[in-house]
């Protein structure tokens, strides 16, 4: 039997090149916090498919690229984001799912602070822009889903992990971190319950520093701690906000 882990041998590559051509593209659903609101970064097509319309940051992979170095690839051309976290999200590959023919995307998901976003589209695409993620423009492709897709990813990350990282600086309030759920999850969230659930998931630490706002007692700064997430769900730790 051939061991999978094996390259098969040179006749068997050969063949490979009798399989049929089926295009791959990556696409990023890249979400941040503007103005109190979840916002998604969308780009305005300048081609003649879907001309005018909106669409996620994304393009065809080549044939020498990985997935996730073609995703950072069209997310730099696009916006000039170049030091970004990306996550694989899901596979999309209805077959009518564009106009050109059968074509799969790989969607991946990410979270980042606008002001590291100068948003510098590229020659496919018009302009780019932050939207809030419940008032979206018309939009190419199934990229609807995919925003969805990419929500529901993030606000369950965010109930056991540290991506809110992405968003903060690195010390906060307890105040401001919960502002910051609040807006994601898009529901308030008690003040005591949240706390407790805090301390209950060992997400953050205090720094033993304290910053006022002139309207009180000054308060505690955190910072995210570093994490085994894999430690944290075998001890059955997973309680929603």
């Amino acid at each position: 039997m051939t061991d999978p882990l094996i390259s098969p041998p040179a006749a068997e590559r050969h063949r490979s090149a009798d399989l049929p051509p089926l295009p791959v593209t990556v696409d990023t659903v890249i979400f941040t916090v503007l103005g109190e609101e979840l916002r998604v970064l969308l780009v305005r097509r300048a081609e003649s498919r879907f001309l005018g319309l909106w669409s996620l940051p994304g393009g065809f992979v080549r044939p020498e690229e990985a997935l996730e170095a073609a995703a950072l690839r069209e997310l730099r051309d696009a916006t000039g984001v170049t030091d970004v976290y990306l996550e694989q999200l899901y596979t999309f590959g209805d077959p009518d799912r564009d106009t050109r023919g059968r074509v799969i995307s790989v969607a991946y998901v990410a979270l980042l602070a606008a002001d590291r976003c100068p948003l510098v589209p590229h020659e496919l695409e018009a302009e780019a822009q932050w939207f809030s993620v419940y008032e979206l423009p018309a939009l190419a492709f199934d990229h609807p889903r995919m925003i969805q897709s990419g929500l529901e990813r993030v606000r369950t990350k965010l109930e056991y992990t540290t991506i809110g990282l992405q968003l903060l600086p690195a010390t906060f309030t307890l105040g401001e971190l919960q502002r910051l759920y609040e807006i994601i999850l898009d529901r308030r969230l008690d003040k005591r319950n949240f706390r407790r659930k805090l301390k209950l998931l060992e997400l953050v630490e205090e720094t033993g520093q304290k910053r006022s706002d002139g309207r009180g007692r000054p308060a505690a700064l955190y910072r995210f701690r570093r994490i085994d997430f894999v430690q944290l769900r075998e001890r059955g730790i997973h309680v929603p906000f």
